[in-house]
C-alpha cells in the first residue's frame, strides 16, 4: 500500500518491514504521512483540544503493536481505528461531553476552508449547507454518524472505512445508506422517500 507524504510516495509496506527489521526511525515516514488525517479523525470524532495528545498517543499505540499489524493490510485504517479508540477513552477519561457548539467546531476544523476568492454568495451557502449538516449528524445514532464520517468526511473508501470500523464491508454499505436517509430526511428541503422509516 502506497501513501503520499509531502509529494512524495511512502511505500507503507517497505517502512513497515524496516520498522520490524530494527529501524525505528523508519516509523517517522508513517507518522508524517498519516499526521493531518489522523488530526482530522480525532476532531471530528470529538477530541476537541485534546486531538493532538490523542494522536500522539495512537502512533504510540500503533508503534508499539506494529508487530501484530497484518502484512498486506493498509496502515491509514488500522491507525484511525486507534485514533477512535483514544478519542473515545479520553472523552469517557475526562468524563465530558461534547455540546454541539464544540462539536461544530471540530468539524470546522476538519473541513477545508472556504477560498477567500470565493463568491461571497457562493460562500454564504457553503457554510449554511455545512451547518444544516453538521446539525443533522449530531441528531445520528453513534454508529451512523461514525460511518457517514469516515466514509465522507475523512475520504476512505469502503474497504478502509470498514477496517478502521471493524466492521464487515456489507454493514458498512447497509449502516451508511440507512445514515444517508436519515440525513436526507433531516437536511432542510429534503424530499421524503417513499417507503416509510427504516428499522435498524
Amino acid at each position: 500500500m502506497r501513501t503520499r507524504e509531502g509529494g512524495r510516495i511512502v511505500d507503507e509496506a517497505a517502512v513497515i518491514a524496516r520498522v520490524r527489521a530494527g529501524d525505528p526511525e523508519a516509523y517517522a515516514e508513517l507518522v508524517r504521512a498519516h499526521t493531518g488525517i489522523a488530526l482530522r479523525a480525532a476532531a471530528v470524532l470529538g477530541a476537541g483540544a485534546d486531538a493532538e495528545d490523542v494522536v500522539q498517543q495512537a502512533f504510540v499505540k500503533a508503534y508499539c503493536a506494529l508487530g501484530r499489524f497484518k502484512e498486506g493490510s493498509a496502515f491509514k485504517p488500522w491507525l484511525l481505528s486507534i485514533v477512535a479508540n483514544e478519542t473515545r477513552n479520553t472523552v469517557r477519561t475526562a468524563a465530558r461531553q461534547r455540546t454541539l457548539a464544540g462539536r461544530e467546531a471540530a468539524f470546522a476544523e476538519a473541513e477545508p476552508l472556504i477560498p477567500e476568492s470565493a463568491d461571497p454568495a457562493v460562500a454564504a451557502v457553503e457554510i449554511e449547507r455545512r451547518t444544516a449538516l453538521r446539525s443533522a449528524l449530531e441528531k445520528l445514532s453513534e454508529e451512523h454518524r461514525l460511518v457517514v464520517t469516515y466514509r465522507y468526511l475523512l475520504e476512505m473508501d469502503e474497504s478502509e472505512t470498514a477496517q478502521a470500523l471493524g466492521w464487515p464491508r456489507g454493514t458498512v454499505k447497509s449502516r451508511l445508506n440507512r445514515a444517508l436517509r436519515k440525513l436526507e430526511k433531516l437536511l432542510p428541503g429534503a424530499e421524503p422517500r417513499e417507503g416509510g422509516e427504516e428499522r435498524e
